[in-house]
């Protein structure tokens, strides 16, 4: 121990590995399951047998990923968390994993809420955009001018 100056700490090897990057998203790519309506026990068990048929399909060398449309789920309750949190678990018991497209904001917030760590993809539409800064998209005779 009394090999280095007084005070110096041992450079530790770095075992985080490379840095993590973004999930690749393929906006184009249409969902693999579409969550639509009211999720009921019925429909989560459906849902679970189709993502794993889906998953036995995939190719066996490559993780498969389930992009599941989440635009259609209806009132964000428990039974959604519970319908999203199973489709994972029977994901992940295949070797593959979900990622939800478009969930709405309050499922976003549950999700979050109850610490289930799911991918989102968020597709941008044009109308979503905010509006370019300093842009007068009509003018009347009567309107004062834009400085």
């Amino acid at each position: 121990m009394g090999e280095g100056p007084v005070g110096s700490i041992p450079a530790l090897p770095m075992s985080s590995g490379p840095p993590h990057s973004p999930p690749h998203v393929e906006p184009n790519k249409p969902p693999d399951l579409i969550l639509a309506g009211t999720l009921d026990r019925e429909a989560t068990h459906r849902l679970c047998e189709e993502a794993r048929e889906l998953l036995r399909a995939a190719d066996a060398d490559a993780p498969g990923v389930l992009v599941c449309d989440a635009a259609g789920v209806g009132p964000p309750v428990l039974a959604a968390v519970d319908a999203v949190a199973r489709l994972q678990l029977t994901a992940r018991r295949a070797g593959g994993r979900i990622r939800l497209r478009n969930p709405a904001p309050h499922l976003r917030e549950l999700l979050h809420l109850v610490g289930l760590p799911i991918e989102i993809e968020m597709a941008r539409h044009t109308e979503e955009r905010e509006p370019a800064g300093r842009v007068q998209e009509a003018v009347e005779a009567r309107d004062p001018p834009f400085r």
